[in-house]
């Protein structure tokens, strides 16, 4: 595998990591997150560089598919660029049902890259 698009499916790997971490110390409830500004602000950063490297896998490695590749550039450029749009029921949407299936899909790139070199 090429050592840009590891590092690309690494960073990916690594901000949902980060994600899943800030729940050690605060409670995984809707709630909590509405309720705490650093967490939320935390993992719209952390969304920004999902998004971020995917948009460079998307446009480097056209062969490389990620399920829901431009919702997830979409995403991304609300965070950036629109943050009023940038609501609490959509973030903590991505954060229960969308970054584990994307995990999922990163650790197998990553392990077919692995087995490749």
């Amino acid at each position: 595998m090429d050592r840009r698009l590891k590092a690309y499916l690494f960073d990916i790997n690594t901000a949902i990591d980060e994600v899943y971490s800030f729940f050690e110390q605060v409670p995984k409830r809707f709630d909590e997150y509405q309720k705490n500004l650093m967490l939320r602000r935390a993992i719209e950063r952390n969304i920004g560089i999902i998004g971020e490297a995917t948009n460079k896998i998307d446009k480097e490695y056209p062969d490389v598919s990620i399920s829901n590749a431009r919702a997830i550039i979409a995403t991304r450029n609300r965070v950036i660029h629109d943050y009023a749009a940038v609501t609490d029921d959509v973030m903590w949407k991505i954060v229960v049902n969308d970054l584990p299936k994307l995990k999922a899909e990163v650790t197998t790139l990553l392990d077919q890259g692995d087995s490749n070199d």
